[in-house]
């Protein structure tokens, strides 16, 4: 996979932007954006009011095009981390609770 250089140009149109992520909250969105600037891919947040009711707000991520794929696989593969490390602990948390049977 290739990697984009810093050097290449980086402003670009809202139209060439294409989605890559829809986050929770701003929290979820920032964590994105930074994990994709440590790879060196640019990236915008955008929050959007839904037009139904107005309390809620769809934050999406953004990439250019051209670095979407390997946007997609960075995401991917940090969710699958955290994915990985959640387990762990909802595991610990349901076994740990429970009181030992001293019954045999």
């Amino acid at each position: 996979m290739t990697k984009h250089r810093k050097n290449k140009k980086t402003q670009t149109d809202l139209k060439e932007l294409i989605v890559v992520a829809c986050a929770q909250d701003l929290e979820h969105a920032k964590d994105y954006e930074t994990l994709l600037k440590n790879n060196e891919i640019p990236v915008m947040i955008k929050q959007q009011e839904n037009t139904q009711t107005s309390e809620l707000k769809t934050i999406t991520v953004m990439v250019p095009e051209d670095y979407a794929d390997e946007a997609h696989v960075i995401i991917e593969s940090q969710d699958a981390y955290d994915d990985f490390y959640d387990l762990g602990i909802d595991e610990e948390d349901e076994f740990g609770s429970e009181p030992f049977d001293d019954n045999f």
